[in-house]
């Protein structure tokens, strides 16, 4: 049996597992004589917007050393990808230019006008600034 979708007078839509020849059904709002109405598309599974900005490839490796045709598919993806983003702003993102994106800032890039990430101190040299070779430092204690 087809679901068939039907709408009342009182505005109600709604749909109904129905026989090809059955009567319409009466509006489970108002109890009224209802009509078949055409069925709004449906779609399966979700809609892909296609690869973000951050998304796409940024280094050479990433486009398999310059693969021509992974970079016809990418600039082609790219291009939908823009178009959709001119109808609907809001799946751009930020779109900060990208300054750094290997090393630390591999996982979240960093964009123009973020504070740049400060290395981490390295505790285990007690020099607090990150290498652990002796280049003439000395404690107050050993002269």
């Amino acid at each position: 049996m087809p679901i068939y979708d039907y709408r009342c007078d009182c505005g109600l839509r709604f749909e109904r597992l129905m026989g090809r020849d059955a009567p319409a059904p009466a509006c489970p709002e108002c109890g009224e004589e209802s009509r078949k109405v055409p069925s709004r598309p449906a779609l399966h599974g979700k809609a892909d917007p296609g690869l973000s900005r951050e998304q796409m490839p940024q280094t050479w490796r990433g486009v398999y050393n310059g693969n021509r045709e992974y970079i016809a598919s990418m600039r082609k993806q790219w291009e939908q990808r823009q178009r959709l983003e001119e109808k609907h702003p809001e799946l751009a993102g930020d779109t900060r230019p990208v300054v750094a994106h290997e090393g630390r800032y591999e996982q979240v890039p960093l964009r123009a006008g973020e504070p740049i990430l400060k290395p981490a101190p390295d505790t285990s040299t007690g020099h607090g600034h990150g290498h652990g070779h002796g280049h003439g430092h000395s404690s107050p204690t050993t002269g």
